[in-house]
């Protein structure tokens, strides 16, 4: 066997294999997106490209994954195979949100790889700890997640305006189907350079271990055929109801996420245009969503989740806060029917869950040491199958995200991690997990995947498969159940997977286009970057609340050179200077807000705190969002700039939010404006009015209870003498306010 010899890489450690290293010598010349299949070692090529990038450019290397449980698989995996010069405990560093931000800048500065989940990078450097300046390259692993709103997008577009030498090698298995999807992925990671590889071209062939594919079909039993008619009952029932007001609707049998999509674009348009009808019509569309799901667990999960789920609808539909749609659903006959049935279900009767046992079980007899991954698509369906493998006397563990839902816990990033090794280590025999189970897990031994249902998603199906057939020939066995949606996605996903891989093949030849369009979007950062760099670090102060961060606003900020501080604040998003703190809302959240929760009291007692309170309203217009009459929503418009004194300004995007919050932060630095209480008076008609202006300076009191203080002890002298007792005896006031009116009264200035 040859080995890869190379300065900064351990000694007969990566087997040279001609793909590999021919794909790390050009992803060496160019920002390259890598399509390889899962098991031909994407690792092993970005350990190439990082070796020799860091011994002829120096600098850092920057990999990023998605999960802590990726992050830290790659971080075992160069320790071992990069043998670059320095202190072994510094030299490589993992970056996820667990570090404190001081030790992941200290960190920084000393360490020649980080390895980090996205998200944490991103923060950080909206925070200003650290910059990508002298990073020479950006490994993003599973790059067809960088679409959308996702974090590579953005640290793609900094690191190639702020590196000094910037290189970036994004990897995946699946980039999708979708040619659109493939083309943004492209252009968000700045690509120049595809590198594609199948199974079956020449340089990979002799690598490949053969995939043996079964199909297992199985029947609906009566119960699941006799819920299935009164889910269809319901369904057809919503679909007249949306005809009768005007929709073009299908017939329940074609009734798939597509139409649902079409239809709701449809609603959303009449809401849009003020018509009465688009808000009875998106209520219906919900119910079709819930309804919907249900048919898909009755044809693919089985009895016991469908029980479940009808549950969950019919506790949505009892609670005080519950939708229409749920309501409606709840107390339908039909519904009420299926559930009264649905209470008999003692145990499973899909024919999946019954056959599974028997079928690992066979499996495990052939070759005691087989390692199996069963992946489904509901928690709920994990773990019945868990508990079903373990009455039948087989070691089965649960491998899901770390999000609690319902009363099912998750498992954190760390169980993750222990499950995932002991899985390896054999100390148990089937890993049974949900779609968090499909990216990058790297277990050499498994054998055997198991689809508990066929999932149409071609990304996910590759990514599925993956998991068997590196080391060794890999089963791959799929559960369908006939006359169901089942057999729908089994044959869109082997379309979609054909669909990618011509498309990706197209997209290698068409090379030198992405090139030339890659040139030209490089010329033009480059006209926007020396635009900006003399004033890269120099923009005004803006405090971000840290639960913003998952908003765009945040990024714009960042690009627009903003100096960005995270903290935790009390009142607001924002904070700028000392006077302005800016609540911000989208259309839909600000008119949830005002009917669901306590938005004005949120926003007075901002404006107690606050001199220059302002509320951004970010989104479509405010008035189409619920079926409200507008004049409430004038109401609170004016209470809350009339009576708060609240300044309200309406955005299209999160684009135009930040630049509106640069502007009001130029401002505040530009007209130098003073403290209040310094030489800045105020003008009062009266002294009743100054009175009451200082009693409502004390916190959470305000005019209000200011004039019921000086009416009860005549004077601020009074009021400030006063014992807790007399204070509490004030109506409105209470314990909590007369300790503070006491304490505050009476503490020494510090």
């Amino acid at each position: 066997m040859e080995y890869i010899s190379h300065p900064f890489i351990a000694s007969k450690a990566v087997e040279k294999r001609t793909y590999q290293f021919s794909i790390s010598m050009n992803a060496l010349e160019g920002n390259t997106l890598v399509v390889i299949p899962t098991g031909l070692g994407k690792t092993a090529i970005a350990l190439i490209v990082a070796a020799s990038r860091l011994y002829q450019n120096g600098g850092k290397i920057l990999m990023m994954a998605p999960t802590k449980p990726l992050v830290e698989q790659h971080l075992r995996y160069f320790k071992s195979h990069l043998t670059i010069p320095g202190d072994d405990e510094t030299k490589f560093a993992m970056f996820t949100g667990e570090a404190s931000p001081d030790k992941r800048k200290k960190d920084w500065m000393a360490a020649s790889m980080i390895l980090a989940t996205p998200q944490v990078i991103k923060n950080d450097l909206i925070a200003g700890r650290y910059d990508l300046t002298d990073v020479s390259l950006m490994i993003v692993d599973e790059g067809h997640r960088a679409v959308g709103n996702y974090a590579y997008v953005y640290l793609a577009g900094m690191y190639m305006q702020t590196a000094q030498n910037p290189l970036i090698l994004a990897m995946t298995a699946s980039p999708g189907g979708n040619k659109e999807k493939i083309s943004d992925i492209v252009d968000n990671l700045h690509i120049k350079k595809v590198e594609t590889r199948t199974e079956d071209d020449p340089d990979v062939r002799p690598y490949v271990h053969e995939k043996e594919i079964e199909v297992i079909h199985v029947n609906l039993p009566p119960e699941l055929k006799s819920a299935l008619d009164d889910l269809k009952t319901l369904v057809s029932d919503r679909l007249n109801q949306l005809k009768h007001a005007g929709f073009p609707v299908t017939d329940q049998p074609s009734l798939s996420m597509k139409v649902l999509q079409e239809i709701s674009a449809i609603i959303q348009q009449r809401i849009a245009e003020r018509d009465a009808s688009g808000f009875a019509a998106a209520s219906i569309h919900a119910e079709l969503m819930k309804l919907r799901h249900a048919i898909g667990l009755a044809e693919s999960q089985g009895c016991m989740v469908l029980k479940a789920y009808l549950n969950k609808l019919l506790a949505e539909g009892n609670a005080p806060g519950g939708t229409k749609a749920s309501k409606r659903i709840a107390y339908d006959p039909v519904f009420m029917r299926l559930l009264n049935r649905s209470i008999e279900w003692k145990e499973e009767c899909h024919p999946k869950l019954l056959i599974l046992p028997e079928l690992v079980s066979s499996i495990l007899e052939e070759s005691p040491d087989t390692r199996i991954i069963i992946f489904a698509t509901y928690r709920d369906t994990v773990r019945m199958v868990v508990d079903t493998l373990h009455m039948a006397g087989i070691s089965a563990e649960r491998f899901v995200g770390k999000a609690n839902k319902d009363i099912e816990k998750g498992l954190s990033q760390k169980k993750q991690i222990a499950t995932i090794s002991r899985f390896r280590e054999g100390e148990f025999s089937v890993l049974v997990a949900t779609s968090v189970g499909e990216e990058g897990l790297d277990i050499p031994s498994t054998d055997v995947v198991i689809f508990y249902e066929p999932v149409p998603s071609e990304i996910r199906s590759i990514q599925r498969k993956g998991r068997t057939g590196r080391h060794g020939t890999g089963r791959i066995i799929v559960l369908v159940t006939r006359k169901t949606a089942d057999e729908t996605f089994q044959i869109v996903s082997r379309r979609r997977e054909k669909a990618m891989t011509a498309g990706m093949k197209n997209l290698a030849r068409d090379e030198r286009k992405i090139i030339q369009i890659a040139l030209l979007v490089d010329q033009e950062e480059l006209k926007i970057a020396e635009k900006t760099q003399e004033q890269f670090f120099s923009g005004p102060k803006i405090i971000i609340d840290d639960r913003e961060l998952v908003s765009k606003v945040a990024e714009h900020l960042s690009t627009a050179r903003a100096v960005i501080h995270i903290d935790r604040l009390l009142q607001g998003d924002y904070k700028i200077g000392d006077r302005i703190i800016v609540e911000r809302k989208t259309s839909r959240d600000f008119v949830d807000s005002l009917v669901d929760r306590d938005l004005l009291d949120q926003l007075r007692d901002m404006a107690r705190v606050c001199p220059k309170p302002v509320l951004v309203i970010e989104g479509g217009d405010i008035y189409s969002q619920r079926d409200i009459h507008p004049n409430a929503i004038r109401g609170a418009l004016a209470a809350i700039s009339v009576s708060m004194g609240i300044a309200i300004f309406q955005t299209r995007d999160a684009g135009e939010t930040a630049d509106l919050l640069m502007v009001l932060a130029r401002r505040e630095e530009e007209n130098g404006y003073k403290e209040r209480g310094s030489t800045q008076k105020e003008s009062y008609e009266s002294l009743a009015a100054a009175q009451e202006a200082v009693i409502s300076a004390f916190p959470d009191l305000g005019p209000k209870y200011a004039r019921v203080l000086l009416n009860t002890f005549g004077s601020l002298k009074a009021i400030i003498d006063a014992e807790k007792e007399d204070l509490i005896q004030v109506p409105g006031i209470g314990v909590k306010k007369a300790e503070m009116i006491y304490e505050l009264s009476r503490r020494p200035y510090p």
